[in-house]
């Protein structure tokens, strides 16, 4: 795809996660605009998988460790055909598979998760069984800003570094906004490049919007030896102005006014583009 053809994608992408929320009722509605472009850029660049290929051992694997904005990683699984879109009009209805979290009861998911600092120690173990078994598969894992003030994180960064696995990408949504407010206030895990750099990590710092950027760090080969930690510079809320860079998006569910202001804003620039 190209750029302008994944911006389009991503405004409808965006349409789509928020009817999501609306119809479930829940939601982490400003980190699902924020982390959208990258898994945009992920499925249809990036990774080595698709709805043919699940179970192919030597397909790519994307473990979403921030789990708590699944929708967003529903709306992209549907677009890319891993189940019918109508499944998203149950996402956190009574019986539906389609819960607040990451579950392997869904096509395209390759592991549980929720309690944040899981994603990063699971990929760790997937990388590492690539090495071992001299598997060709990436392995790839987005973090939440906020995440990184749990321990497992920085242990698993060691592994990573000590075991060599330049198979292994991990990807840090940064838009400096958690549940209560920055996270430099909450818990200061700054400064963030310099800290990987010094685990043995090769830093790459991008604009989490930029389908071009994205694409090169993801895709680029890696440094022989080093994983790779992508900072992707991101904000809060993208795509809807009253939501950007609003820590109270965080976790919230658009009234009925919102929502449709939100979409008009939405389908104004998806007319321009």
């Amino acid at each position: 795809m190209t750029n302008a053809e994944l911006e389009l994608k991503a405004i409808q992408l965006r349409k789509r996660l928020l009817k999501v929320i609306v119809d479930a009722g829940a939601g982490h509605t400003g980190g699902g605009l924020s982390c959208l472009d990258i898994l945009n850029v992920l499925y249809n660049r990036v990774l080595r998988v698709s709805p043919e290929t699940v179970a192919d051992p030597h397909r790519d694997r994307y473990v979403q460790s921030k789990g708590h904005c699944v929708e967003a990683l529903y709306t992209v699984l549907s677009d890319r055909g891993y189940f019918p879109e109508a499944d998203l009009e149950t996402v956190c209805h009574y019986q539906s598979h389609y819960v607040g979290h990451p579950t392997r009861q869904i096509p395209g998911i390759e592991m549980n998760t929720g309690a944040l600092g899981h994603g990063l120690p699971i990929c760790v173990g997937m990388a590492l069984a690539s090495k071992m078994d001299d598997a060709p598969y990436r392995v790839f894992t987005m973090l939440g800003d906020g995440e990184l003030a749990e321990g497992s994180n920085w242990e698993a960064g060691l592994a990573a570094s000590h075991y060599q696995l330049d198979n292994l990408i991990a990807i840090l949504d940064y838009n400096t906004l958690q549940i209560t407010g920055h996270t430099r206030d909450v818990m200061s895990t700054e400064p963030v490049a310099e800290k990987w750099r010094a685990f043995g990590w090769n830093v790459r710092e991008v604009n989490g919007h930029d389908y071009a950027e994205l694409t090169a760090a993801m895709a680029d080969p890696a440094v022989p030896g080093q994983p790779t930690f992508i900072i992707a510079h991101t904000i809060k809320g993208k795509g809807v102005s009253f939501m950007e860079n609003v820590a109270r998006w965080h976790h919230g569910v658009p009234s009925e006014r919102e929502f449709e202001q939100a979409i008009a804003e939405l389908e104004h620039r998806e007319v321009a583009s």
